[in-house]
């Protein structure tokens, strides 16, 4: 199951309380103050584990705690730092701090590297001992700190997928037919719309040493944008596409209107797409007899108006031209 939402809670441990003692020692007022300060809360962190690919075990377990910090002690002896507690998250993921309306308040951590680490809540701060309070004019302070309570935070995680080329087109456009067949993924295909209900990433190698990840997109259809069917939760995953690749129905009716209203959409959503690589796939095209093919792509490539827009006709079902589209891709990855 692809799971690419979740809420969780976090808290930093307390810290530990500072500690009031007395040494006993001749000619020293009270025996002298040796009470230690207590120890820090441990911190909750987000890390990165390249092998989870979703959010879904935070369904289940909500809720992370850091280790309390121990209590000073006698003979100005420190107490233990608490112990961090390390959560493991997906490439890609998006965390942000939300009030107890669920309205986010700011972005904490964008993990898109591996060596990447967030502190989610911080660990509280030890109290500091009676010790620490001795002073010319107080030679036996009895003043003693308690440790303080870490951060609670109540945190949205959105996994945002991240792959070199994502398909975007109108459902059973072909995309999914088209990643199984460039990669070694295996997404569910029938003949009807929607088949495809969560997104779907595959390798695509292009030599014995290059190679590139692709994503299928579920299938996006008119007002994705403004949350039409499940449309905001399959465009942020777009976000992260290096190259967007058009993926067209060839059969269908008004081509370069139908590439139009997707282009439409990606931009609606978020502006910056429209600066993004991206390719026309014309899919299907074993569906057309060989000789009208050409005018075919002329209904389409006469409305460019981008003179770096390549036009490719494919066809997932017989394999016709997906070489030159993998090299075509990975040319504008590379």
């Amino acid at each position: 199951m692809f799971i690419d939402y979740a809420k969780i809670r976090v808290q930093g441990g307390k810290g530990g309380d500072g500690c009031r003692s007395f040494r006993r020692e001749k000619h020293v007022p009270h025996g002298g103050p040796d009470g230690g300060c207590g120890g820090d809360g441990g911190d909750v962190i987000a890390i990165v584990d390249p092998d989870i690919t979703t959010l879904i075990q935070y369904n289940y377990n909500k809720h992370f705690e850091g280790g309390d910090g121990n209590p000073g002690q006698s003979s100005n002896k420190y107490g233990k730092t608490g112990e961090d507690v390390f959560i493991k998250f997906p490439l890609g993921t998006v965390i942000y701090e939300i009030d107890e309306n669920d309205k986010r308040i700011r972005k904490i951590a964008d993990i898109s590297d591996e060596s990447e680490k967030a502190i989610l809540a911080k660990g509280g701060n030890g109290g500091r001992g009676n010790a620490v309070f001795v002073s010319t004019t107080n030679q036996a302070p009895t003043r003693h700190e308690q440790g303080e309570s870490g951060e609670v935070r109540h945190l949205e995680l959105v996994l945002k997928l991240m792959a070199d080329a994502g398909l975007v087109g109108f459902p059973n456009a072909g995309k999914s037919t088209l990643i199984s067949h460039l990669s070694a993924a295996h997404p569910k295909i029938a003949s009807y719309q929607f088949t495809t209900l969560q997104p779907c990433i595959g390798v695509v190698q292009v030599d014995e040493i290059h190679s590139f990840v692709m994503a299928d997109i579920p299938g996006i259809i008119e007002g994705a944008h403004n949350g039409k069917g499940l449309g905001i939760q399959f465009l942020k995953h777009i976000e992260r596409n290096k190259v967007l690749l058009y993926i067209l129905d060839i059969t269908q009716p008004e081509l370069f209107e139908r590439y139009q209203t997707l282009k439409h959409e990606l931009t609606s959503y978020n502006k910056n797409l429209s600066k993004r690589k991206s390719l026309i796939v014309l899919n299907k095209i074993d569906l057309i007899p060989a000789g009208d093919l050409d005018e075919y792509i002329k209904v389409i490539s006469e409305k460019i108006t981008d003179p770096n827009l390549e036009i490719i006709p494919v066809s997932a079902v017989t394999g016709k031209n997906l070489d030159k589209l993998k090299y075509a891709v990975y040319e504008i990855v590379k």
